[in-house]
């Protein structure tokens, strides 16, 4: 009884950076959004989704990764404790979202996978940047790990569908709707681009966003 009070005890502790170093996220880019609107008149950001997994899910990841099961492993391995999910409405503000970031003090970007401009074999786009962000404690400041992806509204779409048909069918997806997501990938990249040119005809010929940095 003791020692499950004491691992309770700890993967609490362990947690609190994580929560605070979430809620320091999503205040700075509600913030980065916020001055483009009001600025700039201009709104990059759709909508902005958070998480941190829990405690069964991080077991598991470590598990799958052969990795030892303890709250230092998972500080250690695991980058993707926190995770937010950033969806844009054209592609250019993704990366004009990815330089202010990078140009940020209050955060550092650590690693960046361009899914977008390099797919995924299966048609998945992301842009997937690892951030540091310093969390001040009591017992000092300690750097919390991230994971930022960034999407248009069509790209999350098309991966939140992928993701269920993903499990359905338990990993295994049949080759005919392998090859139906792929060819909807690539409809979801014609249709971004007709998107920003008919938002570009209506007067967002170069995205005022891009002038915060």
């Amino acid at each position: 009884m003791i020692d499950k009070m004491k691992a309770a005890g700890e993967w609490k502790e362990m947690f609190l950076p994580y929560k605070f170093a979430m809620e320091q996220l999503s205040t700075t880019i509600r913030h980065i959004n916020e001055e483009a609107m009001h600025v700039y008149n201009y709104n990059p950001i759709e909508h902005i989704k958070t998480r941190i997994k829990s405690p069964e899910s991080i077991i598991n990841k470590l598990q799958r990764k052969g990795l030892p099961i303890s709250l230092v492993s998972a500080r250690d391995h695991l980058n993707d404790i926190i995770g937010v999910r950033i969806i844009c409405s054209f592609l250019s503000d993704i990366y004009d979202l990815y330089e202010i970031l990078n140009n940020r003090h209050d955060m550092k970007i650590i690693e960046c996978k361009d899914y977008i401009r390099n797919p995924k074999p299966n048609g998945y786009q992301s842009l997937h940047l690892i951030v540091e962000v310093p969390v001040l404690l009591s017992k000092g400041t300690q750097l919390v790990k991230a994971e930022i992806q960034l999407r248009t509204l069509g790209m999350d779409f098309w991966a939140s569908l992928e993701h269920k048909i993903f499990y359905k069918y338990n990993k295994d997806i049949p080759d005919r709707l392998k090859q139906e997501l792929l060819s909807a990938a690539h409809l979801t990249v014609e249709l971004d681009a007709k998107m920003k040119a008919i938002s570009d005809e209506i007067g967002h010929l170069d995205s005022p966003y891009a002038r915060i940095q």
